[in-house]
C-alpha cells in the first residue's frame, strides 16, 4: 500500500493506553487536526458509548464505528485516535493503513485496568469481573494491534508529553523516509 505525504497518523490501543490524551498532545505538537472516533461516534448518535451499546448492540456501534472509519479516512493531515476495538474488522484496517501510519499505544493489563477501573463509560467491561474481561480482551487484541502497527510505543510510565515527542520524532522520519521513496 502506497502512503500519501498528507498521511494520517493513527493510534490505536487498548481502552486506557492513552489514545486521546496522546493524540491531542501529538496533533499539537505537529499542528494538525484531531480526530477522536469514539467523538465522532457518540455525537452522530447523540447519545454516549455505553446507551449505543445498551440500545443497539455491539454490532450496532461496530457498524457506527466503521461510518467513523470511513470518513475519517478519506480525509489527510489528522492526528486520529481511534476506539480500541477500530482495527478488530478487517476493512476498517485497510482503510486505516491506506490514509496514513499506525502507531500502537502498548500498556500492560495492570496498567490498563488501573486506568479504566473508575471508567464508567465502559460497556465491554460492565458485566462480570472487570480485570479478567480486560486480561482476555488485551490476549485477544494485542496481536492484531501489533500486525497493524507501523511503529509500538509503551505507555506504561511515560508521561504522555514524552510518549507524544516520541511518536513525533518517529512520524516526521518516516515521513521523510517515505518523501525520498
Amino acid at each position: 500500500m502506497k502512503r500519501t505525504l498528507g498521511s494520517n497518523l493513527v493510534l490505536t490501543g487498548f481502552m486506557g493506553s492513552g489514545k486521546t490524551e496522546v493524540g491531542r498532545a501529538t496533533a499539537g505538537l505537529l499542528s494538525r487536526p484531531f480526530v477522536d472516533t469514539d467523538e465522532l461516534i457518540v455525537a452522530g448518535a447523540g447519545m454516549g458509548v455505553s446507551e449505543i451499546f445498551a440500545k443497539e448492540g455491539e454490532p450496532g456501534f461496530r457498524a457506527r464505528e466503521a461510518e467513523a472509519v470511513e470518513e475519517v479516512a478519506e480525509r489527510q493531515g489528522q492526528v486520529i485516535a481511534l476506539g480500541g476495538g477500530a482495527v478488530l474488522a478487517v476493512e476498517n484496517r485497510t482503510l486505516l493503513k491506506m490514509s496514513g501510519l499506525l502507531v500502537y499505544l502498548r500498556a500492560t493489563p495492570e496498567t490498563l485496568m488501573r486506568r479504566v477501573e473508575t471508567g464508567e463509560d465502559r460497556p465491554l467491561l460492565a458485566h462480570g469481573d472487570r480485570a479478567a474481561r480486560l486480561r482476555d480482551l488485551v490476549a485477544v487484541r494485542t496481536p492484531i494491534y501489533e500486525a497493524v502497527a507501523d511503529f509500538v510505543i509503551d505507555t506504561d510510565s511515560t508521561d504522555v508529553r514524552r510518549v507524544a515527542e516520541e511518536i513525533v520524532r518517529w512520524f516526521t522520519a518516516r515521513v521523510q523516509e517515505i518523501r525520498r521513496r
